[in-house]
């Protein structure tokens, strides 16, 4: 740590924490999660307690007038034996919602994947860090720090040159989503420009984003965690993990679809809820899986029968037309119901000009071309989170 200026250390607390559904206390200090601690003891896979714990769309939201801010945590990251490492996770430093400056947190815990298949892994204990960042306006403004999306991030201490402020309610509606590894940042350059978070900023909503690598599954205790968090948008991305897990047939598929959106609907009678199908995925549009990586190439590929699809194996067509259907006939009942066809966010045109560098996840261009067409189709104008006129 820096000595040069008179630090001002504010203690992290939920008031300051946006995006999380439980702060768990640990030795170290704060750990966010994106599942309630009941729906974590249900979690049948280390791939999603993994997952819900990295921070996709958690920040920090302050009032400062400092221009010197730092941040220590407590990283986990991530490896696959056999893979080069990957880089620092990034924290982005936003003033007054302008992304102004970046900052990573070097060493912390390393837990290293020893069998892909399995998820079987092994953690190294290591040290704590700083994330710190300079040459901030000496005015007030309001900040947010941005935790990187796929690294564990326990919260330690706020230091600051200046007093800290609790952020006033900006009045901006909550939107809830909920999808796969897309959605929780795969392939993002840093964590506020996931797609989610891009259309977040652009549409002037406050995000809580249960985007879950490899882990979106129709899970019942997810549903509940939606039923339960307050919220004044809710979209579901559903369909790709559940091709390539090979988690269902297409009976079961139905009900478990029907299930979910009546536990979230237990709790949001009436908000606008938006079902979205699978972005296009040429491997897997008309061939199920599971997947399989090829460890040369490091691209995907679908192991599946095509000839399956008639005994109920699925593919993404077969849950598109499904869910078009479930929608369609639900809404008979339920106006504020809607549907959105994924490859209107990520098609053809979108494919043969950022194509998929591991064929299923997009790149940060992929990324922002997919913020764009959301905010477009659903917060634009006669979109079903546009919003109302007073």
């Amino acid at each position: 740590m820096n000595t040069e200026h008179d630090w001002i250390t504010t203690r992290v607390t939920a008031n300051m924490v946006r995006g999380f559904l439980d702060l768990e206390p640990t030795a170290h200090g704060l750990l966010p999660h994106r599942l309630p601690a009941r729906a974590r003891r249900q979690i049948p896979d280390d791939q999603l307690a993994v997952a819900e714990a990295q921070p996709s769309g958690v920040r920090l939201v302050f009032r400062t007038r400092a221009t010197v801010i730092e941040l220590d945590t407590l990283p986990t990251k991530r490896v696959y034996q056999g893979f080069p490492a990957p880089a620092d996770g990034v924290y982005d430093l936003l003033v007054d919602g302008a992304l102004a400056t970046q900052a990573t947190v070097p060493g912390g815990n390393v837990r290293t994947v020893t069998d892909m298949v399995t998820q079987t892994s092994e953690l190294r204990e290591g040290p704590a860090g700083t994330a710190r960042f300079t040459g901030l306006p000496a005015r007030d403004k309001d900040v947010e720090i941005w935790l990187p999306h796929t690294e564990i991030t326990e919260l330690i201490a706020l230091r600051t040159d200046a007093p800290v402020d609790t952020a006033p309610d900006n009045g901006r509606r909550v939107w809830l989503h909920h999808g796969s590894s897309i959605s929780h940042g795969s392939n993002a350059a840093h964590p506020s420009a996931t797609w989610p978070a891009l259309t977040a900023t652009r549409s002037g909503v406050e995000l809580v984003n249960l985007g879950f690598g490899g882990s979106a599954l129709l899970d019942p205790f997810t549903a509940r965690a939606m039923r339960d968090t307050p919220a004044d948008l809710i979209s579901l991305k559903i369909g790709i993990n559940i091709v390539n897990t090979d988690a269902m047939r297409l009976r079961a598929f139905t009900s478990a679809v029907h299930g979910f959106l009546d536990t979230i609907r237990e709790g949001h009678p009436t908000t606008p809820l938006l079902v979205v199908s699978a972005l296009l995925c040429p491997v897997q549009e008309d061939t199920p899986g599971p997947l399989a990586l090829d460890g040369q190439t490091l691209r995907f590929k679908a192991t599946g029968d095509p000839a399956e699809r008639a005994a109920g194996r699925l593919t993404l067509n077969v849950i598109r037309d499904e869910l078009a259907r479930i929608v369609e006939e639900r809404t008979a009942d339920d106006p504020d119901l809607h549907y959105l066809d994924g490859r209107d966010l990520y098609g053809e045109a979108d494919y043969a000009e950022f194509p998929l560098p591991d064929e299923v996840h997009p790149d940060p261009a992929g990324h922002r071309r997919i913020a764009e067409n959301f905010v477009r189709i659903a917060f634009g104008d006669g979109g079903p989170f546009a919003a109302k006129s007073a």
